[in-house]
């Protein structure tokens, strides 16, 4: 593709990109009324929650593989029809179980749309340095959106119906199917071999009973469900990889992770998101229930984290072209671990400068070497298996998501039930909010005692996971150096430009 048209097409795929990570955390500030709305039980509001999630890790892989031979734009439009059409009935939801429904349907929809996206754009942009830039905005668009989420949920709920954070998604995915054909190359692998439906099943059993089990972690704590879902699915990736490797044309070419570079950068991303994830599961409750904030305004201070994710996925282009790309990656995550020392400052009283600063580093460091690292990935694949490289580093962006917010949550639990003193209700033991709701039922002298322990308690679990969070990334930078640096893969494809 020449000229400006691929600019154009650039255009179109971030579309899509930005849309997901918005939808990704719109859906925590419609809750509350569509709860009120619906009157869901405790168990039909988590499937709400969550089988977006679920359908979306699951079908990834699939999806992926499937676009490389029917064709990934074919794939992506067909994506935003779905896409469309859930954002439709989930905004019109009459019960919880057709919003559940719709949410699955949607998961299917994203499942689709984000590893056509990136795929796409290896096709689009064969000069490895307008890939870079593609790539950064890319990234800029899903980091950015994720910061958004929470902004455009709080000023729609101010204005309209619980229904309209779905709605948004219509007009977008209409612009995509008029502007795709017409702006988007079709793309696939030419010679894509015998289709094998038992490797798809299995990787579906490999990847929803592990997001199962991480997502009843973090929720519940530990269980033996959880324990054994996540075994289960263990069992089935094993049976899935034995099955790879003696296929002739299997779904996922496990070659691919011969490679130092692509494996590298996979693992990094997983690791990176694990740490943030684990973050942004716990700075909004404290902007909130600490510091006393409103949803709006705690997004709000949010933001300027998006901001530094879009010039620190931008500079990662211009610094690429002056430094060593390993040195780069592991320079960012270093980066990303000093903004977690500075959140670990936060206290209960004032604490807002630390995580504004903070949370600005961390994000504008982890932009930086995610760009980086999904280059590497969509150059270190061969062209014809784009799509399903693609849908493996967004498997580790969800798997990284869940874990971190399942482990790296926890233990901020841990923490702070251990900082409360025996006898405290025990809705207060469970989380902040919980202590918050129980405090508005006393006397104003014991809310306060209440509150002071409870803020303390939490903001000291903030502090260990903001400390865990740096022992992570600077762990994670040390691997980029060692796993990325092109002594260790002399068969890295020399069209990448990577160094």
């Amino acid at each position: 593709m020449v000229g400006r048209k691929r600019w154009w097409a650039l255009a179109v795929l971030v579309l899509p990109t930005l849309l997901i990570s918005v939808d990704m955390t719109v859906l925590g500030f419609a809750l509350p009324y569509l709860s009120e709305d619906l009157r869901p039980s405790g168990a039909e509001q988590l499937w709400i929650v969550d089988i977006y999630s679920f359908v979306l890790a699951g079908l990834l892989v699939f999806m992926g593989t499937l676009g490389d031979r029917i064709g990934r734009r074919k794939l992506l439009l067909a994506g935003a029809v779905a896409f469309g059409v859930a954002s439709v009935l989930a905004a019109f939801s009459t019960s919880p179980l057709m919003l559940i429904l719709a949410r699955a349907l949607l998961g299917v929809g994203g499942a689709t749309l984000m590893p056509s996206t990136l795929s796409l754009l290896r096709g689009i942009f064969t000069d490895a340095r307008e890939r870079r830039i593609a790539i950064a905005v890319w990234s800029s668009a899903f980091s950015g959106g994720m910061a958004l989420g929470p902004v455009v949920g709080g000023w729609l709920l101010g204005h309209f119906w619980w229904g309209s954070v779905f709605l948004i998604n219509v007009p977008v995915m209409v612009l995509l199917l008029i502007a795709g054909p017409f702006l988007l190359p079709e793309a696939r692998d030419p010679n894509p071999g015998r289709f094998d439906p038992l490797s798809a099943v299995l990787s579906l059993a490999t990847v929803l009973p592990v997001v199962y089990g991480i997502k009843v972690l973090a929720t519940e704590g530990f269980s033996v469900v959880a324990v054994l879902g996540i075994l289960v699915g263990v069992g089935f990736g094993v049976v899935f990889v034995r099955r790879q490797r003696a296929l002739e044309s299997p779904m996922i070419d496990l070659a691919l992770f011969a490679n130092p570079r692509f494996t590298g950068s996979v693992a990094t991303n997983l690791l990176a998101v694990f740490a943030l994830s684990g973050l942004l599961f716990l700075v909004p409750q404290y902007l909130q229930l600490v510091l006393g904030m409103s949803p709006l305004e705690a997004a709000l201070w949010v933001l300027p984290s998006s901001v530094a994710s879009v010039l620190g996925a931008m500079a990662a282009v211009w610094f690429a072209k002056r430094f060593r790309v390993p040195v780069l990656v592991s320079g960012g995550l270093i980066v990303a671990a000093l903004g977690c020392v500075v959140l670990a400052a936060a206290g209960v009283g004032s604490g807002l400068v630390a995580v504004v600063i903070g949370f600005v580093v961390v994000g504008g460091g982890v932009a930086l070497a995610d760009t980086l690292t999904n280059d590497m990935v969509i150059s270190a694949a061969p062209a014809e298996r784009a799509g399903a490289a693609s849908a493996i580093s967004e498997m580790g962006f969800e798997l990284g998501g869940a874990l971190g917010t399942a482990i790296l949550g926890s233990v901020a639990a841990a923490v702070y039930r251990g900082g409360l003193p025996e006898g405290t209700p025990e809705a207060a033991r469970e989380t902040l909010g919980g202590a918050v709701a129980t405090a508005q039922q006393l006397p104003a002298e014991q809310a306060g005692a209440l509150l002071g322990t409870a803020r303390e308690a939490f903001v000291n679990g903030l502090h260990i996971t903001a400390l865990a969070a740096t022992a992570v990334l600077v762990y994670t930078g040390v691997q980029a150096l060692i796993l990325l640096n092109r002594k260790n893969n002399s068969a890295v494809r020399t069209e990448s430009g990577l160094r």
